[in-house]
C-alpha cells in the first residue's frame, strides 16, 4: 500500500463532495489545505470530530487553509452528515478509497479508513502527517492549528 510521507508531492485526486463540483486538490495550489481522513459519517467519534470543527469554526477560519473532511460514504450521506449536526467543514466522497489508499491511510485488508491528518503546502507537498492506529481520538480546531504552524515552520 502506497504511503505518502512528510516531503513527497501529495497525491494528487479530484473526488465528489459537498461543495460545488469536485475537489480537486491541484486546483487548491497556491494555498494551505488540511485533508482530514475520518472512518464514516454518523460515528460516534466522527460526529465529535467535525462537531468540534464546527463549534470552533472561527479557529477553523482563522487557519488560512482549505480544510475538507474524506470518508468513504457518498455525497448523499455527508449532506446528511452536514445537515443532522451542522456541519460547517465540507467533506468529499472517497468511495472507492482510492485517496484514502493513495495516502496509505487504509487499514490492513483495506476494510476501514484510518483517521489521519495531513497538511498540503501551497506547492503540493506534504508537510505534515499524522496517522491514528486506533481511531477513537482526533485532531480537534487547536490540533490543526499546531499542525498547520508546525507544517509552515517546516517549509
Amino acid at each position: 500500500m502506497a504511503k505518502a510521507k512528510v516531503g513527497e508531492s501529495a497525491p494528487d485526486f479530484s473526488l465528489p463532495w459537498t461543495g460545488e463540483g469536485d475537489f480537486a486538490l491541484a486546483g487548491h495550489r497556491g494555498r494551505w489545505v488540511v485533508l482530514a481522513f475520518y472512518p464514516g459519517d454518523f460515528t460516534p467519534t466522527c460526529t465529535k470530530q467535525f462537531c468540534n470543527y464546527r463549534d470552533g469554526r472561527d479557529q477553523i477560519d482563522d487557519l488560512d487553509a482549505a480544510v475538507v473532511g474524506i470518508s468513504p460514504q457518498d455525497v448523499d450521506s455527508h449532506l446528511r452528515f452536514i445537515a443532522e449536526h451542522g456541519l460547517t467543514v465540507p467533506l468529499a466522497a472517497d468511495v472507492d478509497k482510492s485517496v484514502a489508499k493513495a495516502y496509505g491511510v487504509l487499514a490492513p485488508g483495506g476494510g476501514f479508513v484510518r483517521r489521519a491528518i495531513f497538511v498540503v503546502d501551497p506547492e503540493g507537498v506534504i508537510r505534515y502527517r499524522k496517522v491514528a492506529l486506533v481511531g477513537l481520538g482526533f485532531e480537534d480546531a487547536d490540533d490543526l492549528r499546531s499542525a498547520l504552524d508546525q507544517a509552515r515552520a517546516a517549509a
